[in-house]
């Protein structure tokens, strides 16, 4: 099996509701779908999300990095060599296309050898996997219906995007509204400083909080907070590789991490930072591709410690009015089930894509 070559294909999925967080609003997701194509006909699906509200690479430049970079290096490599040097290819792109990189690979390869890629990863199992519901913020009354909506889907767990007015009301009304007995995480994406986020979480504390992800911009600041509340918190943004990890470890910044496959570089990067820090997955808005892959993902990642019984954050398929696959991961309740079929199972809607397509 010989890699041709690939193709990126720009599309955008609309939001049921806008998403609004403490850095912005979006109304549709953009993504790049990364097909690899082989001689004999069959395909790895990878797909790059651009993170430019962090400021990462735009989905133009994640485009010009499947087809400048990615695509020289892979075309004409058998599956076998292309795997083994994917990760010298990967640390050549963005990390959002080094990961859709990587998920082909991984797909192409269950296709080759008729296996899901969960059993290609080294997991005994593909199980289903317990995710929480991401609230978009708004007024406390919307985000508390908003939370009732979710918990009557089976949801147990619930990530409120703080760091916006009124946000400690927020919290008060999602706990007056659902009770005692679900979780809690908030998350600011960096937007407090640490002094703010001592103050913010000692109002939300009393509401019941199961961790913080990113109160604080910078590991340092990561560090004055935990110090200072008595909530677990979780590094987002300011860990991105095992050095970041390590540094964290060193600095007393974190108890665990949530890392995005788009953000960090794709799989072997996740596996890398949750060999020193307990890790949960999330979703950086990710479309059907992206989700599968964590989910396979997420069958090998260790489990222990401050990571034990933890959601991940992958459900956010249910956050858009749209889809492009045919066949995808599926929510029952709040867990996520793999699909079946070998490589990463995902096949996609022809149509859909076509109607979804980004046309410059």
């Amino acid at each position: 099996m010989r890699i041709t070559h690939l193709e990126a294909i720009p599309y955008a999925l609309p939001f049921e509701t806008p998403y609004v967080t403490a850095r912005g609003r979006l109304d549709q997701r953009e993504m790049l779908l990364v097909r690899l194509h082989t001689d004999d006909g069959a395909e790895g699906l990878g797909e790059a999300v651009p993170l430019s509200l962090r400021g990462g690479a735009s989905l133009r430049q994640a485009e010009r990095d499947v087809r400048e970079h990615a695509a020289p290096r892979l075309a004409g490599l058998e599956l076998r060599e292309a795997r083994s040097r994917a990760a010298s290819i990967a640390a050549e792109l963005s990390p959002p296309v080094g990961a859709a990189i990587e998920m082909a690979l991984l797909d192409l390869a269950g296709k080759q050898g008729r296996a899901p890629a969960w059993r290609l990863l080294g997991a005994t199992s593909g199980e289903p996997l317990e995710c929480n519901a991401t609230l978009v913020a708004g007024p406390p009354k919307a985000v508390a219906a908003d939370a009732a909506r979710w918990a009557a889907r089976g949801f147990g767990t619930f990530k409120l995007k703080v760091g916006v007015p009124g946000d400690v009301g927020q919290v008060e009304a999602v706990r007056e509204a659902l009770g005692p007995q679900v979780r809690i995480r908030v998350d600011a994406n960096g937007v407090w400083s640490a002094q703010d986020a001592v103050l913010r979480l000692a109002a939300m504390e009393r509401h019941g909080i199961e961790l913080a992800e990113q109160p604080a911009a910078d590991l340092e600041d990561l560090a004055m907070v935990r110090s200072q509340t008595a909530v677990p918190i979780a590094a987002d943004e300011s860990i991105a590789s095992s050095d970041d990890a390590r540094r964290a470890i060193e600095l007393g910044a974190c108890q665990l991490a949530t890392v995005k496959l788009a953000k960090v570089g794709g799989l072997g990067a996740a596996l890398e930072i949750a060999s020193r820090l307990p890790v949960y997955l999330s979703s950086a808005l990710d479309g059907p591709v992206g989700i599968a892959a964590a989910a396979h993902g997420a069958q090998i990642l260790p489990r222990e410690g401050a990571a034990s019984g933890l959601a991940h954050g992958l459900a956010t398929q249910l956050l858009f009015a749209d889809t492009i696959a045919a066949t995808e991961c599926e929510l029952r309740g709040d867990l996520l089930h793999l699909p079946g079929g070998p490589g990463l199972g995902v096949e996609i809607d022809e149509e859909a894509l076509e109607r979804r397509r980004i046309r410059r």
